[in-house]
């Protein structure tokens, strides 16, 4: 997982637990940054960091799906597991729905925990393949031109119309012309058919 540190972002009142989870986490090779209160971990919270989020439903003054929501109204997505000693069916199916990975209540298996915070770094290293794929995408299309761009766009709105004299009529040139920009295009963007412009460009 490229400059991802295996971060895990530990919210929960009680000192024990908090003292328990961060060693024997430490030990299998993670950073954990333990928050006693949602306060202290919204205030401290960098969104630039990636890592998994083991957070506590039961905190006080702010419980767990208010600190849930709370991120996800600054638009931090980071994956969030939930463990809880006295959380319901209706408070764990409330956090799912809002994008919670697990809601696990305690006492519950280490391996357990640990299979969730891996599948939570799975997914952050998905996420993170996506957006270097779009960047890597976006490097592609800005080497074109932008009359090459206005084809392309035609081509990918209107599939079923994309010889040279159907886009040639709509750009009012000669078919000539439209087959040398998109050999151009085709040679710029790394692909072979019209197919595969269509398939790159919508991702």
């Amino acid at each position: 997982m490229p400059n991802l540190s295996l971060t895990i972002y530990l919210v929960d009142d009680d000192a024990d637990i908090r003292s328990a989870l961060t060693r024997g986490l430490e030990l299998r090779g993670y950073a954990v940054e333990a928050y006693g209160s949602a306060a202290k971990f919204l205030a401290s919270l960098d969104p630039q960091r990636p890592g998994v989020i083991l957070l506590d439903y039961g905190l006080p003054g702010m419980n767990g799906l208010e600190v849930q929501a709370r991120l996800a109204e600054r638009g931090v997505n980071l994956p969030i597991i939930f463990i809880t000693g006295h959380g319901g069916v209706p408070e764990s199916v409330q956090a799912i729905k809002a994008g919670a990975l697990d809601f696990l209540e305690k006492p519950f298996r280490q391996a357990v925990l640990l299979e969730r915070i891996e599948a939570g770094f799975a997914l952050l290293q998905a996420r993170e393949s996506d957006r270097a794929a779009g960047r890597a995408r976006e490097a592609l299309f800005a080497k074109l031109t932008a009359r090459e761009a206005e084809i392309v766009r035609l081509i990918v709105e209107n599939p079923a119309e994309v010889s040279s004299k159907e886009v040639a009529a709509r750009l009012g040139v000669s078919p000539r012309t439209v087959d040398h920009h998109r050999a151009r295009i085709l040679e710029k963007l790394g692909v072979r058919s019209l197919a595969e412009l269509i398939a790159l460009a919508k991702g």
